[in-house]
This record gives structure tokens, C-alpha cells and sequence, in this order.
């Protein structure tokens, strides 16, 4: 009796013991956890997921070495010769003797040629020889796009290729320059440029900035940084939502350019403007360098009656507030192209339209 009373209330222990351990653990068996079955992946065009794998394809990372400098940045494929556009800064750490290599999403590598560049632009062109089945990026159209368009930005931020960020277009006509030494102009990039929240990073530059039809609408180029500086997105700053691409309106003509002549073509009104301006506008300076006039003879500013001490104050309707800002609105435009400037002179506001002229890298 006695060992039959012990043997039960052992297996009352044994056996709460035993249903305590299958209430917290879910029986004796191997554990399962529920999932979703294997679906189809594909996704709809239009989604960031179907942007992506359309253009990814056309996108490279860009390795740079030279003078003892190194870089990473990004690139598009232009065409199936194997042009590819980036950023001048990108390419410009090879100078003349350096190597470019360019690694496809895919991650096969090709040397690669510089074709041509231009510090004012900020772009360059670069070839790979010996690689089939090329994919062209299709271009968009940049004067189309407007305030609050989806877009997509691919490169290779810390040189983390193939990496995809998404956002909107969150201005137009931003007005920035960037790189150049001081007291050097001339490589100083002036650009129009589209602004977007799509987080762009150091390694992103060169990369197309495209459409929800995966075209390209501009080429990512800058940041601005949370010290409130702003330039090439070369240092190692990164993202808080205020990125600039070059519109690819004028990254297309500078890219034909560069291809068909090795250097690209600046409008110019002909004139010196005073950067030291501190007032409203832009002004034309009392002298040009080295002397010379500062409204060239017989140049674009001169046959439209333009003068020393001028002040600019809008170009085609459009307000600029200083020197930088005329230069970039010039810019945006190409040689030939009518603008019609207002300025002041002598307290009363007048109206010029002139031609712009051409001048060569």
C-alpha cells in the first residue's frame, strides 16, 4: 500500500511536470514555425522592386586610382559602344596616367578609357571596350519632371554597390556649386540642379537619379551636409534628405559632346561679373581679367547694350540673387539659346535679350 501511494505521487510530479513542459514548449517534437509559401517574385514595373531590377542592370561602380589617390563612385551605360557618364569628381583622382575600373551589377569588371570630362559640369565620360551585351539606361526628359515625382537612386554609397534608395523630387531650379580651390573658378561645377530626399551618400555620385518608368532624370552629384556645407558628395558626410542631381536635359548635351569632341562648349553672355557683389543681383564687374573690359567687345552682353556696373537681377522672368546664380542659369542653357535679361541701371529696371555665345572647355 505504502509503495503504491509513493508511486503515484510520483507520477503526479513526473506527470505535471511533463504537461507544464508541453504547454511552454509545444509538444516533444521538432518545433515548426509557420510561413508564407514561396510566391511569385515578380513585381509590378512601376514599383521601387520593378524600377530597380530594370535598371540595375545599367548601372556600374567605379574604382579610380592615381597620384596616390583612390575613389569610388558610379555610372550609367550610355549605349552599347560602351559609353558610360559619371561625374567629373568621380574620374578625376586617375589624372593622366591613373587606371578605371568598373564593375557591372553582376559583378563582372572591365577597364575602362576616360573619353572626356569638364570640372564646370561636373561630368565625364568614360569607355569599356570588350563587353558584350551592354544595356543601355533609357534617358528621360528633365523639364518634365515636376514637384513630388517618385524617384529611385542607385550606386554604390560606401562602396556598397547596387544599392537602391527611394524618394521624390523635392525642388527644381536649385542653384549650387561645388569642388574648385579657392580663388579657382575654373573648377567649379555650376548646376541647376533637381533636389531629392532619396538618401544619397559618398559612392553615389555619377548615379542616375530615374523616373517610375526607370529613366534617367538626372545625375546624382551632390549633398548638403548637416554642418550646412554643401558640395561634391565626395567627403564623408552623409544623408539628411537633401541630395542634388545634375538634370539630364544637360547632362545628355554635355555627354554628346564629350564623346564626339572630347571637351564640352559654355554659353557665356560675355561679361565679368563681381563675385564680390554683396547686393541683390548680379553685377557686372568696372574690369575683366588682366585688365581687359569687363563686357567683352562685340560679344552676346555688348550687342545687347549691356554695360559695366549693370546689375541682373532675372533671367527669362526668373529672379537671381547673385553672381553664382546668373552663371548657373546661363548654364542650364547652350550656346545659342535666346535669353532675355532684366537689370538695373542707374535706379530704373530695363530689358535686354541677347544670344549666348560659346566658349570651349
Amino acid at each position: 500500500m505504502a509503495g503504491a501511494l509513493v508511486f503515484a505521487a510520483l507520477a503526479g510530479v513526473v506527470g505535471g511536470g511533463v504537461g507544464a513542459y508541453i504547454e511552454r514548449n509545444g509538444g516533444l517534437t521538432t518545433v515548426e514555425l509557420p510561413q508564407a509559401a514561396r510566391e511569385d517574385t515578380g513585381r509590378a514595373p512601376g514599383s521601387v522592386a520593378g524600377i530597380a531590377a530594370s535598371a540595375l542592370p545599367s548601372v556600374v561602380t567605379i574604382h579610380v586610382s592615381g597620384g596616390g589617390e583612390q575613389g569610388t563612385g558610379t555610372g550609367f551605360v550610355l549605349d552599347k559602344r560602351g559609353h558610360i557618364l559619371t561625374n567629373h569628381h568621380v574620374v578625376d583622382p586617375s589624372g593622366s596616367s591613373g587606371e578605371i575600373a568598373v564593375t557591372f551589377s553582376g559583378g563582372e569588371t572591365a577597364a575602362a578609357e576616360l573619353v572626356g570630362k569638364d570640372a564646370g559640369y561636373d561630368l565625364a565620360v568614360i569607355k569599356v571596350k570588350g563587353v558584350s551585351g551592354l544595356k543601355p539606361l533609357p534617358l528621360g526628359n528633365s523639364d518634365s519632371v515636376r514637384v513630388g515625382d517618385p524617384v529611385v537612386a542607385i550606386g554604390a554609397p560606401f562602396d556598397l554597390q547596387n544599392t537602391v534608395t527611394s524618394g521624390i523630387i523635392s525642388a527644381k531650379g536649385r542653384p549650387i556649386t561645388a569642388g574648385g580651390e579657392e580663388g579657382d573658378g575654373s573648377d567649379i561645377s555650376y548646376v541647376d540642379a533637381l533636389q531629392t530626399d532619396a538618401p544619397i551618400n559618398p559612392g553615389n555620385s555619377g548615379g542616375p537619379l530615374v523616373d517610375d518608368r526607370a529613366r534617367v532624370i538626372g545625375i546624382n552629384s551632390a549633398i548638403r551636409a548637416a554642418d550646412g556645407g554643401s558640395g561634391s558628395e565626395g567627403g564623408r558626410a552623409g544623408s539628411i534628405g537633401l541630395g542634388f542631381a545634375i538634370p539630364i536635359n544637360q547632362g545628355k548635351r554635355v555627354a554628346e559632346e564629350l564623346i564626339n569632341t572630347g571637351k564640352a562648349t559654355h554659353p557665356v553672355i560675355g561679361v565679368s561679373l563681381d563675385m564680390k557683389y554683396t547686393g541683390d543681383g548680379a553685377k557686372v564687374g568696372t574690369k575683366g581679367q588682366d585688365g581687359a573690359p569687363s563686357v567683352v567687345p562685340d560679344g552676346p552682353a555688348a550687342k545687347a547694350g549691356i554695360r559695366s556696373g549693370d546689375v541682373i537681377t532675372q533671367v527669362d522672368g526668373e529672379r537671381v540673387h547673385s553672381g553664382e546664380e546668373l552663371i548657373v542659369k546661363i548654364r542650364a542653357h547652350r550656346p545659342g539659346d535666346r535669353l532675355r535679361l532684366t537689370l538695373e541701371r542707374g535706379g530704373k529696371e530695363e530689358t535686354r535679350t541677347l544670344t549666348l555665345g560659346s566658349a570651349g572647355n
